[in-house]
């Protein structure tokens, strides 16, 4: 489960997670504090933002080349780049800060802290349980723009021991339409990576219009009319990016827009994934 559905909204499973975490990590630290008279709440929120503002440099630091091209992008959240490691080291870092300024916040800090890391990780562990054994790529008939039709797995046989991007996408959609230059680009500049655009329900009209329009042209551009992919991987929101090993499974997925650097970091673990793999295989 990569996704939590609100009612109309479609959120990032990991960013619940986290917001879920601070809440209960909230509630410990206001209980443990009682008659201590300690700011635990303002510190729990600096320590959160600390975090997280570490997580992202960390992050920005690891693929800075991808950053370079465009500074303004590295506030530009919403790609989801995150260090996790990172964001621990800026966590425990701020919490010793404040513990050797102030003692008597060593026990309702510590006590949530421990309650938070706890959530955080019984909860992804869950719900990795509840999911599925790892999915394989959708067998969907697609059309091409031209009216042929083709798969993915026929798509996988003319490039045998490639990892295959596909990318849920359309023209509708403002954040598809922003990231596909950039995937564009990157299909050129990956071509040991097959990159597949399947197109959710749109008409080829529709389609060839959009991408005349914005002068692009990427290879693979597909039609999906009843959105099978969509359907088979339980991705109700676009653009949702799906990463396969060159074995067929999914990797990776990622919901919402793709910068150069949360790219270059899926196509890192997706070619780890494609070496475990083979090395399973062997």
């Amino acid at each position: 489960m990569n996704t939590v559905h609100l009612g109309p909204f479609v959120l990032p499973g990991d960013s619940v997670l986290m917001l879920a975490a601070l809440i209960i990590a909230l509630i410990v630290g206001r209980i443990s504090a009682r008659g201590r008279d300690v700011p635990i709440v303002d510190t729990l929120l600096w320590l959160a933002f600390t975090s997280v503002v570490a997580a992202r440099l960390v992050f920005v630091l690891r693929y800075w080349v991808a950053y370079a091209a465009d500074p303004v992008s590295i506030i530009d959240i919403r790609d989801g780049g995150f260090d996790a490691i990172g964001g621990l080291l800026g966590m425990a870092a701020y919490a010793s800060a404040v513990v050797s300024r102030r003692p008597r916040m060593r026990r309702p800090l510590g006590l949530a802290i421990l309650a938070g890391v706890l959530v955080w990780g019984a909860a992804g562990g869950a719900l990795k349980l509840m999911n599925p054994a790892r999915l394989t790529r959708p067998d969907a008939t697609l059309q091409a723009l031209d009216g042929r039709t083709t798969t993915l797995d026929a798509l996988a046989r003319a490039w045998p021991g490639a990892p295959m991007v596909v990318n849920l996408w359309a023209s509708w959609c403002p954040p598809c339409r922003a990231e596909m230059p950039m995937l564009t680009a990157a299909q050129r500049e990956h071509p040991e990576v097959i990159f597949v655009f399947a197109n959710q329900g749109e008409s080829p009209a529709t389609i060839r219009h959009f991408l005349r329009t914005e002068s692009l042209t990427p290879e693979h551009v597909l039609v999906d009319p009843g959105r099978r992919i969509a359907r088979a991987v339980n991705a109700q929101a676009f653009p949702t990016t799906l990463f396969f090993n060159a074995q067929g499974r999914l990797a990776a997925r990622h919901l919402g827009m793709l910068s150069r650097a949360t790219l270059a970091r899926a196509l890192d673990r997706l070619s780890s994934d494609t070496v475990a793999e083979e090395s399973k295989i062997q």
